[in-house]
């Protein structure tokens, strides 16, 4: 692997995840990135009860997007080589954690709309 492409990361996350799941993964991300923009361009706002909620759950989304990682890849965390793969699940944990948040506070508002002025 001498350069670092989209199309490299592709096929890296197809051999990792098997590519009906990575593909099946990035359409989920999308249509809850698309449901939490209709959130915002509807509500105009954001309710901030839902999102304190939604952060309290971003933990949850960290150690979940760390143990679905380490379970694709039949790893384990005694496996963890060097600095390099440190920082590589501390991104997986921070995005689990922001997918997480995302996702909480979308259904949240989808969901349990109680009043749209608030």
């Amino acid at each position: 692997m001498e350069e670092l492409t989209f199309e490299t990361m592709i096929a890296v996350f197809e051999e990792m995840f098997g590519a009906t799941l990575f593909w099946v993964m990035l359409a989920v991300a999308l249509l809850i990135t698309l449901g939490y923009l209709y959130v915002l361009v509807r509500d105009r706002s954001m309710g901030m009860r839902q999102f304190l909620v939604a952060q309290l759950f971003m933990p949850v989304g960290a150690v979940l997007a760390v143990w679905f990682v380490m379970a694709m890849t039949d790893s384990r965390l005694a496996d963890i080589g060097g600095p390099v793969d440190v920082i590589v699940l501390l991104g997986i944990a921070a995005l689990g954690a922001v997918g997480g948040a995302i996702l909480v506070y979308t259904v949240e508002r989808l969901v349990f709309r109680r009043n749209p002025a608030e």
